[in-house]
């Protein structure tokens, strides 16, 4: 971080004893009170920090309120919803256009008096994953002191993929109980062999041998004693004939195995912080139950079940960057070939960074050439835009939902971004003249955005305001979400962070971040917003994926404490716990005490936001001579100190990069007066090999090591391992504080 952006952020930081304690009081500063609190914290920011600051997110604006786990097999077609709180499938949400139904509900009911499973929230225990990351999701629920376990999950064979089976387990504790199932519809249903027909003569459940049916209220119950369980299975899409799914225990026993291996087929990592270590894990199983095929949805079994370019590219790239690169290449071509007329430039710009940076993760040449139909019209439309008196793209959208029609500093910045990126690409495959041609059409657009900027800058404002409507005199916008454009502001100019276009350590890079530190832009880390229609209007809460960038940003400037902040305060309050579910934006104060409510789970860019910058605070590589192509790889230089708890041990194996697959192991042995770092470089020459580590908890770093000879650490604490090849062993010697 340079010395005017640490002044800065110093000047901005209030004292500890005036922090607020409520979130109202927090909702109600324009500074990120919590976040710099937890950086001051003993250990800097924990997911203890923030556990309890805000009700954990819970509820959703559907019938069935509670929020739903997607259940399939990976990348299935047919989704079932298994609600929250355990009251049901596949139940009606009854919020079109918003949601969409699937299959036909049925709700569970425990007990003598029919009680709903989960009705009362206090009496819940989960839900949670089997193993804290499987999709298989369990339940506990007391009613009249008889304690009512549940286990659902999707089988994973062709048979039950295709039609949205969920097989779901009963189980009674303590004393004997009673368990309803009612199935929502009026249609005349036909009970059989313990299978239930509709009147199309499809089945759409199945019963154990325990259950009575009672047909004219289109119900069955069981009666259990102590110990006892008894299953059903749910079809989302009714199947005509007999079943041909297993036992369910041979189809829980495939639906881990097969989950696990999908998992296993990317890159390892062992992070010794279990909460961390788990969701990482539920979040790649997150993105192959909402894609669809080959397509990676930005949600799923609602109105964001369809691609968009940006969010869902960022859902690819999180996949990409951890190890799962078949499946990324073939998700690329969906976001390759889609189109939305409204934002062009937008869509434009993100496919060709896109295409690019996964060129530099595989060095795929064959699918350059692949797809060559297909973005080489994408840069031919950019380069023809640009016929404006000013150099730049015509006039589009503030935003996706602001139809106000401006030079979009975002639009024109992340278009210029994907030109220079395939000029690199180009120049590496050895199209020489393309490259260089579109090189020089990159440098004019640069030009051309830097010199609008220029122009519109706010400098009244402090820190000075970069807008995204260029030659517009939009105001600067304090707090950033008092109004719509404002909010929107606040997600739309993480992309020009991202984009890149002021240069490494650039002022504009540094008025950006500290406009959104100061006025009202960041909540525990993440990106603030308030919507101002709808049933939210006037909420305040957080999106936390439009933040994604304004991470990778930081983490380029080396602010290891904010990143982490940002990081916990996702993990904490961005997503479910235990299933670690995430929706578009949640808000501080919509809800109960029990919990609050956030916009359509699941969101595979919510995902991807915690898995990029996961692999960021592990990996990162960085094109910082500005060229287009990355030279630098930093290791472990984000990191949490607590990772470096005595007999701790952290490991990254198998991570891709630009350069090719690379491998860092952290021990741990604080009471030997060290940690030992392995690393095993990657193949492909790297132009900057750095390592970074915090000083463990109640230790300093007094001196490092590499191959038995002392090396010297930078200002920022890095150490150079540029140039040396194979297996590298580092040593960083601790002194007691």
């Amino acid at each position: 971080m340079s010395g005017v952006a640490a002044a800065l952020i110093c000047a901005s930081i209030a004292p500890p004893d005036v922090f607020p304690k409520t979130r109202e009081a927090m909702a109600a500063t324009r500074e990120d009170v919590w976040a710099e609190e937890a950086i001051r914290a003993p250990g800097g920011p924990s997911y203890e920090f923030f556990r309890d600051v805000l009700p954990p997110l819970s509820y959703v604006d559907a019938e069935f309120r509670h929020y739903p786990i997607v259940l399939s097999a990976p990348r299935g077609a047919v989704k079932a919803r298994w609600v929250s709180n355990g009251s049901g499938v596949n139940l009606r949400a009854n919020k079109p256009p918003m949601w969409k139904e699937a299959g036909t509900p049925v709700g569970f009911f425990v007990g003598e008096k029919c009680e709903a499973f989960g009705a009362d929230i206090g009496r819940l225990d989960g839900p949670r994953y089997v193993d804290g990351w499987l999709p298989i999701v369990q339940a506990a629920y007391t009613a009249d002191g008889v304690r009512y376990e549940q286990e659902a999950f999707a089988p994973v064979d062709e048979w039950a993929a295709e039609r949205g089976v969920v097989t779901v387990r009963f189980t009674v504790r303590s004393k004997a109980g009673r368990v309803t199932v009612k199935i929502g519809t009026s249609e005349r249903l036909r009970f059989e062999h313990f299978v239930v027909r509709n009147e199309k003569g499809d089945r759409i459940l199945g019963f154990g041998p325990d259950w009575v049916w009672i047909g004219d209220e289109n119900k069955a119950t069981a009666a259990l004693f102590p110990g006892q369980s008894t299953e059903i299975a749910i079809l989302t899409r009714g199947a005509e004939g007999p079943s041909k799914t297993r036992p369910i225990d041979d189809n829980r026993k495939a639906c881990i195995e097969t989950w696990s291996q999908l998992v296993a087929r990317g890159a390892r990592l062992s992070v010794p912080e279990p909460r961390v270590q788990d969701a990482w894990r539920a979040l790649v199983v997150g993105q192959y139950l909402i894609a669809v095929g080959d397509r990676m949805h930005y949600s799923a079994g609602n109105a964001y079940d369809h691609l968009y370019e940006g969010e869902c590219g960022d859902a690819v790239r999180a996949l990409l960057l951890f190890g799962h690169t078949a499946e990324a290449r073939r998700m690329v071509g969906p976001l390759l070939d889609f189109n939305r007329p409204a934002t062009r430039f937008h869509v434009a710009g993100h496919k060709l960074q896109l295409l690019a940076h996964f060129y530099w993760v595989t060095r795929d040449r064959e699918y350059l050439r692949e797809k060559e139909a297909v973005w080489k019209p994408v840069v031919e439309f950019i380069r023809a835009s640009r016929k404006t008196e000013n150099g730049l793209l015509p006039k589009d959208r503030y935003a996706g939902d602001i139809a106000e029609a401006v030079y979009s500093l975002s639009s024109n910045a992340n278009c210029w971004r994907g030109l220079r990126d395939m000029a690199a690409v180009l120049e590496d495959v050895g199209e020489k003249e393309h490259a260089a041609e579109l090189r020089k059409e990159a440098a004019e657009f640069r030009k051309a955005i830097l010199a609008a900027t220029e122009k519109s800058v706010r400098r009244e404002a402090t820190p000075p305001f970069v807008p995204i409507a260029l030659l517009a005199n939009e105001p600067a916008h304090d707090p950033l979400t008092a109004t719509r454009q404002g909010s929107y502001y606040d997600l739309m100019i993480p992309y020009v962070l991202g984009s890149g276009v002021f240069g490494p350590g650039s002022m504009e890079e540094e008025w950006i971040i500290e406009y959104l530190r100061r006025h009202g832009g960041l909540a525990m880390g993440m990106i603030r917003s308030t919507p101002h229609q709808g049933q939210f209007n006037g909420e305040p809460g957080v999106n936390v994926l439009y933040g994604l960038r304004y991470m990778q940003t930081i983490l380029r400037r080396g602010d290891r404490e904010h990143a982490l902040a940002g990081f916990y305060g996702h993990l904490a309050q961005g997503m479910t716990r235990e299933t670690f579910v995430g929706g578009e934006g949640s808000r501080f104060f919509h809800g109960d005490k029990e919990g609050r409510s956030f916009y359509l789970p699941p969101n595979s860019a919510s995902n991807a936001m915690f898995l990029t910058t996961l692999r960021y605070l592990l990996v990162q590589e960085w094109d910082l001579d500005d060229d287009g192509k990355p030279e630098t790889l930093r290791l472990l230089d984000a990191i949490s100190a607590r990772w470096l708890e005595d007999g701790k041990v952290l490991s990254a194996e198998r991570m891709p990069t630009a350069f090719g697959e690379v491998t860092v192991k952290a021990e741990s042995r604080l009471k030997e007066g060290e940690v030992v770092v392995t690393v095993e470089t990657p193949p492909r020459p790297v132009g900057k090999l750095q390592l970074r580590l915090p000083d463990p908890l109640g230790r300093r770093v007094m001196g490092v090591m590499v191959d038995g000879r002392e090396v010297a650490r930078d200002k920022e604490g890095r150490i150079d391992l540029t140039g040396r090849r194979g297996m590298v062993v580092v040593r960083f010697r601790l002194s007691e504080r």
